[in-house]
């Protein structure tokens, strides 16, 4: 007999039978309170937004039926009710003992899903971290003649469920009642509830109260109607204070209808910096569901805080953050597309505003500006650039030289900044955030615009040739100079330029530069390395010093007859180029400077003596 056959004779087994989980309740909530939720006060959350869709779900069917919400705090205990749907028995059999089960699922309640606030079904779990048990007295309004239930449930996970008489609960609608776990009492306290309700809720668009205190404050701040374009910006930026704690700049309006949303941009009153997350004030249909909003607002956007209702985002499993999916993409899009059609509408017909504003902010329009043609042309006349002759913006710099040069680094520029200028070559410091990329876009919104990079050889090229008889009767104090400054990778040159009180110039690329750290990790470095280093030696051009023959000093340095004083000389000379040019000095440049100063003070004594 075959093995097949073997097998098949064999008895079959019996299936298993199907066994349900055991859910430990206090390590759930333990595992909500320290993993899921960020604090404690996001029960009041839950219960409001169980009560507000139990409203919904009552006028999908019943729309005149009273929309009420009532929270009335004891000490160590809390009543929340509501005018909604309500439960019977088998509701809450099937709804309520059944953890993770949305009563959003119930029968008769799936056409008006897209109106709730909740769509995870942890409902009344979450009151758990702040109590030790929960009681639920509810009537249905879908089935009137049923009696009032009771559901009452321990933090043990234990839970009874019984039937009252009619006068239990008289009208339709549910009662939530709270008592408070050891340590938890004060989210219960009034004044807590209070403020937890109108953070939550104010802009719930039912009547919704703690005993006498009005919760809701309809309607939104930036719906609300105003006597004049004035008074609506004091309202709003008074809003802005008590929500975010500044008064801003300006109130961008965002309205979106096809992504349901309206609210507010509040511009920021100082600057901050684009690496800092915002922080922004999401509400899901009146409810408030973060005050993080991180991914809102493109990244360009930084400088701006939000606050606004939606009725299309999704909210992750916590409801404290944003589902990132193709629809909040869409709205990150159109909210950007929004606060750059108010960027040009102050360009085009409020230059004060728009001037008050880039003097806080001009890094994050230029941050937009690199990726936004339309908007680099339209912020061309307002963007502020350091350049040699001052803060002035791309297009009245353009407008004044024919070539628009620009160094990549800060320190590239504060080298030939004194010099260009003086030689009246005009140079714009690209070496902040954005700048050097906005300049070289310059000539794709402004055609016939030349943009060149500043370096040695153009600052070199514009400075005056010394006559060849003059250099040639300094040609032994040029030679002692370069064999001076050989070993550190640099040149000498003789020019004449101005301001006479530059003795000397340093100057060099960034190729340089890398040959200079390259020759310096080749001498540090050990036999094997040496020789890698080495085989990876260039024809970048060195770094150079060029000397003033206009400078009173030098002629009188040039003049002079001993070859070591001369090299003191130079040295000096070499060290405060450095120096002026702001540049990090190597091990080998503090050496010398540290040589150069100790060999002056030796020849000055000595002089000093000889007399």
């Amino acid at each position: 007999m075959d093995s097949q056959t073997s097998q098949s004779s064999q008895p079959s087994l019996p299936s298993p039978s199907p066994r349900t989980f055991q859910v430990d309740l206090r390590g759930l909530v333990d595992l909500l309170s320290h993993h899921l939720y960020s604090s404690p006060k996001v029960y009041l959350r839950e219960l409001l937004q169980n009560a507000v869709d139990a409203i919904t779900a009552r006028r999908a069917v019943e729309p005149d039926a009273p929309a009420l919400v009532r929270l009335f705090a004891e000490p160590g205990a809390l009543r929340v009710e509501d005018s909604g749907v309500g439960l019977t028995e088998a509701d809450v059999h099937d709804l309520l003992a059944t953890i993770g089960r949305s009563s959003k699922r119930a029968e008769g309640l799936q056409e008006a899903r897209s109106d709730f606030l909740g769509q995870f079904g942890i409902g009344l779990l979450a009151c758990f971290v702040v109590a030790e048990r929960i009681r639920v007295v509810s009537r249905s309004a879908r089935t009137p003649d049923a009696a009032p239930v009771e559901w009452t449930a321990a933090d043990d996970g234990s839970y009874t469920v019984r039937t009252l008489p009619d006068d239990a609960r008289p009208e339709p609608g549910t009662t939530v009642h709270l008592v408070a776990r050891v340590g938890a009492a004060e989210w219960l306290a009034e004044d807590r509830v209070l403020a937890l309700a109108r953070d939550f809720g104010s802009l719930l668009p039912y009547d919704v109260r703690v005993g006498e205190e009005a919760v809701t404050d309809l309607p939104a701040p930036w719906d609300r109607p105003y006597p004049s374009p004035a008074a609506r910006r004091v309202a709003l930026g008074r809003h802005c204070h008590d929500l975010f704690g500044f008064t801003p700049l300006d109130a961008i309006e965002l309205d979106v209808p096809l992504a349901g949303i309206r609210g507010v941009a509040y511009v920021l009153p100082s600057a901050v910096s684009p690496a800092q997350r915002a922080g922004h004030r999401v509400h899901l249909k009146g409810m408030l569901l973060t005050e993080r909003a991180e991914q809102l607002l493109p990244d360009w956007a930084f400088f701006v805080r939000c606050v606004l209702d939606t009725d299309s985002l999704r909210p992750t499993a916590s409801r404290e953050a944003l589902y990132e999916d193709e629809t909040l993409a869409a709205v990150r899009e159109a909210l950007g597309e929004r606060i750059r059609s108010w960027l040009a509408g102050l360009a085009a017909g409020d230059p004060e505003r728009l001037a008050a504003f880039l003097a806080v902010h001009h890094l994050g329009v230029k941050s937009l500006a690199r990726h936004d043609r339309e908007m680099l042309r339209t912020m061309l006349p307002w963007l502020p650039f350091e350049t040699t002759d001052g803060r002035l913006s791309l297009e009245e710099f353009a407008r004044r030289h024919p070539v628009v040069h620009f160094t990549r680094t800060v320190e590239e520029y504060r080298q030939v900044a004194p010099i260009a200028s003086a030689q009246g070559v005009g140079v714009i410091n690209g070496g902040y955030t954005y700048d050097s990329e906005l300049v070289e876009a310059l000539p794709s919104v402004r055609p016939g615009t030349v943009v060149a990079e500043l370096d040695a050889d153009t600052v070199t090229a514009h400075l005056d040739a010394v006559d060849p008889a003059v250099e040639l009767a300094l040609a032994g104090f040029l030679a002692a100079a370069r064999a001076k400054l050989d070993p550190l990778g640099c040149d000498v040159v003789l020019r004449a330029f101005h301001p006479l009180s530059v003795p000397a110039l340093h100057l060099d690329d960034r190729a340089a530069r890398h040959e200079q750290a390259r020759a310096q990790a080749e001498e540090e470095a050990d036999d094997l390395w040496a020789g890698i280093l080495g085989s990876l030696r260039g024809e970048a051009p060195r770094a150079r010093l060029v000397l003033n023959h206009l400078s009173p000093l030098i002629r009188r340095i040039g003049s002079l007859g001993e070859p070591e004083l001369i090299g003191t000389a130079v040295e000096s000379l070499y060290g405060q180029a450095l120096l002026m040019a702001q540049r990090p000095l190597r091990p080998a440049d503090s050496a010398l400077l540290n040589r150069a100063f100790i060999g002056l003070l030796e020849w000055a004594t000595n002089g000093e003596g000889d007399r």
